[in-house]
């Protein structure tokens, strides 16, 4: 049975009823990783040429610290325009759209100056671009799934270090060959001749849904976690926002990083796919946790390993112990993002998903952004890295605290729920 025949207009298999985690919904779930790992290894590019664009520019590394942030942000930014775009076009358009878009700005670019590098990369990659395929496909993917949500969550949201840990390697071998402005051209022709048919065959309306039956705390009478929803809304944007700004700093840095310390260019590329790649492979793990435990907790335990390794890169500069504590980092961070859009489906309505999703992706791709630009700044000031993973590891113990407090509100409420069982 192919694709098409799996999934026609009305998200519904071969028999004519409409099936929810069903093969069909892992066929939807596997394309949109693939969707996901190519589009946002365009920004990546200009991780791994940091320093020879920074030096070409003539420009403090800031600049193409930003170019990369901005990417972030404006995928961020834009996702709550284009979730309202995507109800009404429909997901295929939004997607096809975010790829044309991805594909124009690698090609701005790679034209000139550092005007050029941060418009393609703010307004085409990130606005314009994978913004149209980063929070839709979140709302998207999820309609398809009910009890292995948080697994269908960990998978597609992983296509973002799959991305990483695929293309880090290629792209620095690129580099050195046909140099930067040819890499992000080439990559900008291969963004549309894979997105653009992956979504006309795959990305059909999704199934429709009856709302499951809410858990203890979650939004009844205007209430959730005893709180009013837009206050456990801001509490969840503010968390996204604290733990991806030491999220950032490790993927935006590691191969400068590494160069600084006397680490070849080429050792500090393996080093981040290795750091995304164990992300890759133990988001999967958090999805299996995540649909045991829940979304809030999930994103707690997430984020106490995400401190923990943070703290190993202010320890270490030997190339072992960073290989070491780049794959730790990966395997302790990943599950964090995902268990977010878990928790809000958990806590709100499902017909809610299209815009708080996209809300609390705003914030934590804004803490991204943050993260890789304070990066830059704070190490072309202070001449070192260290300073920098300091002031994440500071963001970090926020974020703790912050969600620390919601899980503590949902315990208590879901005792009670329990012994009325």
């Amino acid at each position: 049975m192919d694709a098409t025949e799996a999934i026609n207009g009305r998200g519904r298999t071969l028999t004519g009823t409409t099936k929810i985690d069903s093969r069909a919904s892992w066929a939807v779930a596997f394309t949109a990783l693939a969707i996901y790992s190519v589009s946002f290894g365009a920004p990546y590019i200009t991780v791994v040429a940091l320093k020879p664009i920074a030096a070409e520019l003539g420009s403090a590394r800031s600049v193409p610290a930003l170019a990369f942030a901005l990417a972030w942000f404006g995928s961020a930014l834009g996702g709550i325009a284009m979730g309202w775009l995507a109800e009404r076009l429909g997901i295929r358009w939004t997607v096809i759209g975010g790829a044309l878009m991805v594909a124009l700005g690698l090609v701005l670019s790679s034209l000139g100056g550092q005007t050029t590098l941060l418009i393609g990369h703010g307004l085409c990659i990130g606005l314009l671009g994978n913004a149209g395929i980063n929070a839709p496909l979140y709302v998207y993917v999820s309609r398809w799934f009910d009890r292995r949500r948080g697994s269908a969550m960990a998978l597609i949201s992983s296509g973002v270090y799959l991305a990483g840990a695929i293309w880090s390697a290629p792209f620095e071998r690129a580099i050195a060959i046909f140099g930067w402005r040819d890499t992000m051209l080439i990559y900008a022709a291969f963004e549309i001749a894979v997105v653009v048919p992956a979504a006309l065959v795959m990305l059909g309306p999704a199934p429709e849904t009856a709302e499951p039956a809410p858990l203890p705390g979650s939004a009844q009478a205007r209430w959730v976690l005893g709180l009013r929803p837009w206050t456990v809304q801001v509490f969840l944007c503010l968390a996204g926002f604290l733990c991806c700004v030491p999220m950032a700093m490790p993927q935006g840095h590691l191969v400068a990083f590494c160069s600084d310390i006397g680490i070849p260019a080429t050792h500090g590329a393996a080093m981040l796919s290795v750091l995304l790649g164990c992300a890759f492979l133990s988001r999967q793990f958090w999805g299996v946790v995540t649909d045991r435990i829940g979304g809030l907790r999930t994103v707690l335990a997430g984020s106490v390993c995400q401190i923990t390794t943070m703290i190993g890169f202010l320890l270490t500069q030997d190339e072992a112990g960073l290989f070491a504590v780049a794959a730790a980092f990966g395997l302790g961070f990943s599950g964090i993002i995902p268990a977010y859009v878990v928790a809000i489906r958990e806590l709100f309505p499902a017909a809610e998903a299209s815009w708080r999703i996209p809300t609390m992706l705003l914030f934590s791709g804004s803490g991204m952004a943050a993260g890789g630009w304070f990066a830059g700044l704070i190490y072309d000031y202070a001449g070192f890295y260290a300073a920098a993973f300091a002031t994440g590891i500071a963001f970090n113990l926020a974020n703790i605290l912050v969600v620390g407090a919601l899980v503590w509100r949902q315990g208590r409420l879901r005792g009670p729920a329990l012994a009325r069982v």
